[in-house]
């Protein structure tokens, strides 16, 4: 019956689109997406499936222009007010009409405290409906870049949640998720035909989407997790699928010298960082000790000066990654050149400041770190082992897949860890301030990934303002400023802008790479 189903439904979508053959594109990464609630999961191939099924009121594509979406045009009307007319004629998956109401109850969702894209829409006091097809957005004060927050809040069926018990999102766990975690019903350009956990999610074209000249040419997509990154590749060098990423950097010159086959490389837009315990008496990795080392600056110095990043750029990451001293990349809003450069490395310098520390003899630490997340993140990882062996201090890995690596460094589990790798990509400093080094709920949503729980009173000063500043070189000054600050206080350990490493078979016609690693499959095109 299934597969009678999903027959039907190509036949459907062939039909509407009136295109004479099937144009399935099959693609993998390392790991699976965590989950199909539009408004938990905030991780980049998440929210890059997301953004394929459910939309935003502004769009952001794969040359990160903002674009309309659910939206046609939106206006400040004073520093606090944003007007949106809104788009007509659109439906929802299930045939429910999109309406002002679904932005309204989108946007509380979206607030929850169990939301992880809260951040996008905290700034928002109140989504009032003037008319059918025009709502205002009041923010708490001025927001310069609600615009670009807005295309991280997606729009929900305000019924179709309420149908299905769902009103709110909610951190489940596998076997025991809401039913927005396990089932869509969005605006978007493909609806979810299939989905099973860690093996496939299976799409196809919505037919009755707005956009009635759909740039893709797409009748299927396949989806299909590979943990292994040889068997991922096999399976591109094979034609099981049509595109991989990302690529293993040590099998990019193999990949490139095949026929058929071509490697997309450019910056990632994300930092791959460190961080550190800041805020417990006694590290979890020595009890009884009544010592956490890491709320010394001496030691979280130490830490970043014996390791070599350049070393690791020309090891781990073949010479393409970009080795960063900033929380941001290159290409962000509020980058600074000039404070992007790193600590010298100096292993005799750290093991004096360990010493001076109280630590002369080092000790142990346990280094969470996800094994299918970011572009040799393991390997990265057991780089650093050795480089902090040489200090002292002795490192033991604790590798797993990123569903767990980032449940046991998270809030829900109460940031159980000492030490640990994250990266973060961003368009806006902001938004790594807020997210990454603002004290946790310093405001409501702060530092909701700030799993060392690093805190400086001046640094969550400086980002409140940097929220509201409308006056673009005050704000830059005052971003520049916060950076220093929590540069100078070694509050994490910033390693490198990875490299994007995508590869796709030439029966892939047309394929964008976005520097914010997403694949956009309203953009792909099959031969």
């Amino acid at each position: 019956m299934s597969r009678l189903m999903a027959a039907t439904a190509v036949a459907l979508t062939l039909a509407a689109y009136g295109m004479a053959e099937a144009k399935t594109f099959r693609f993998s990464s390392s790991g699976d997406i965590n989950g199909l609630d539009p408004h938990l999961n905030n991780e980049a191939p998440t929210n890059a499936m997301k953004n394929n099924v459910y939309e935003t009121l502004i769009f952001r594509d794969y040359a990160l222009k903002l674009l309309p979406a659910l939206a046609t045009e939106w206006k400040q009307t004073d520093p606090t007010t944003w007007r949106f007319k809104l788009r007509q004629g659109v439906k929802f998956h299930d045939g429910t009409p999109f309406t002002a109401d679904d932005v309204i109850f989108s946007v509380k969702r979206n607030q929850h405290e169990q939301g992880a894209m809260r951040t996008a829409s905290l700034t928002i006091k109140e989504v009032k409906k003037i008319d059918e097809t025009t709502i205002d957005i009041l923010t708490e004060g001025p927001n310069p870049i609600l615009d670009q927050d807005l295309t991280s809040v997606f729009i929900m069926s305000k019924p179709w949640a309420e149908k299905n018990k769902t009103v709110t999102p909610v951190r489940g766990i596998v076997g025991n998720e809401s039913y927005a975690n396990t089932h869509t019903n969005g605006t978007g350009p493909f609806k979810i035909l299939d989905r099973v956990p860690d093996t496939r999610t299976v799409l196809v074209p919505n037919p009755d989407w707005w956009n009635k000249k759909p740039e893709h040419n797409l009748t299927r997509v396949e989806f299909r997790p590979i943990a292994n990154a040889a068997t991922r590749v096999a399976a591109l060098l094979s034609a099981e699928i049509d595109m991989m990423y990302p690529v293993p950097l040590q099998d990019i010159p193999r990949i490139e010298r095949t026929a058929g086959i071509k490697v997309m490389q450019g910056p990632e837009l994300r930092v791959v960082f460190l961080g550190m315990d800041q805020w417990r008496p006694e590290l979890l990795d020595m009890p009884g000790s009544g010592k956490n080392p890491f709320k010394d600056k001496r030691v979280r110095q130490a830490m970043y000066q014996a390791i070599d990043a350049d070393a690791m750029k020309r090891v781990v990451m073949r010479g393409v990654s970009i080795p960063t001293g900033l929380m941001v990349g290159q290409g962000a809003t509020g980058y600074s050149k000039e404070l992007d450069t790193r600590y010298p490395f100096d292993p005799d310098g750290a093991k004096k400041l360990l010493a001076d520390a109280g630590y002369p003899s080092g000790f142990t630490v346990t280094l969470d770190c996800p094994n299918d997340r970011y572009v040799n993140d393991e390997a990265t990882c057991q780089a650093v082992v050795p480089m902090l062996s040489r200090i002292g201090v002795t490192v033991k890995l604790n590798s797993q897949t990123k569903s767990k690596h980032f449940d046991k460094i998270g809030q829900r589990s109460g940031n159980n860890t000492s030490f640990y790798m994250l990266g973060w990509g961003t368009y806006d400093a902001y938004d790594m301030l807020y997210n990454i080094v603002m004290t946790v709920d310093a405001t409501p949503g702060a530092g909701s990934n700030n799993s060392g729980r690093y805190s400086n009173p001046k640094v969550d000063e400086l980002t409140k303002l940097i929220r509201v500043e409308v006056d673009q070189e005050k704000r830059n000054k005052m971003i520049y400023d916060a950076m220093k600050i929590h540069k100078e206080d070694f509050g994490h350990i910033p390693l490198h802008q990875p490299p994007l490493a995508w590869a796709a078979r030439d029966s892939v016609a047309s394929l964008p790479q976005a520097p914010n690693d997403y694949v956009m499959l309203r953009y792909v095109k099959m031969k």
